[in-house]
């Protein structure tokens, strides 16, 4: 599994949770000189692609949604790759929507604006798929469909994930992307419980 930092960790879970892949906006006040420094350090592994637009909308200083602006003054945005998926231990599940995967790995950009390509999804209701066999997210479900369910911990140990990955994949891959509803109650002895409704 590849080595991340927790901040890393941290921005390719959010961004594998968002339909467009789009890492921005960073969390919390990663901005400036820190934000370019883990961002270059992400590019420089292939763990997300930088993807030009046709907008011309311009980057800002927040770093909400543009990274930056080339030199015709496209917006280029950022996504994570499928080796930033496979670094977590989510599966690609295909391109982001409106985007197309080009050779090399590297994605198209959708070639509508930012701001109301967010709009819209915000819009949409979650799309249920099917996960893969024999990954990381596979297990978890399993050991989520046990009758004695699974705590943090345990999965943390059976994944190799950090916790809050784990809680990530709950709200994300779980409940967004596939539809599935994950429960928990507090086990005399064991802690919160998490289980998958039947």
């Amino acid at each position: 599994m590849t080595k991340l930092s927790d901040t890393q960790l941290l921005i390719l879970s959010a961004a594998a949770q968002r339909d467009d892949r789009n890492v921005l906006p960073l969390p919390g006040s990663l901005r400036g000189g820190a934000a370019t420094k883990v961002v270059g350090a992400l590019l420089s592994r292939g763990l997300i692609a930088e993807t030009a637009t046709d907008s011309q909308t311009k980057a800002d200083a927040a770093l909400n949604r543009i990274w930056r602006n080339d030199e015709d003054g496209r917006a280029i945005l950022l996504h994570i790759s499928e080796a930033g998926l496979a670094a977590i231990g989510v599966e690609p599940e295909g391109a982001p929507d409106g985007g197309d995967t080009a050779p090399g790995g590297a994605t198209e950009a959708p070639t509508t604006d930012p701001a109301t390509e967010a709009a819209g999804d915000a819009a949409s209701s979650p799309k249920a798929r099917k996960p893969r066999e024999g990954t990381k997210q596979a297990q978890l479900i399993a050991m989520l469909r046990t009758p004695e369910g699974a705590t943090i911990d345990e999965i943390v140990a059976a994944t190799g994930w950090q916790p809050h990955t784990v809680r990530g994949a709950f709200a994300g891959a779980l409940k967004k992307k596939l539809g599935l509803e994950v429960t928990s109650d507090k086990v005399e002895g064991r802690g919160r419980v998490y289980r998958l409704e039947a």
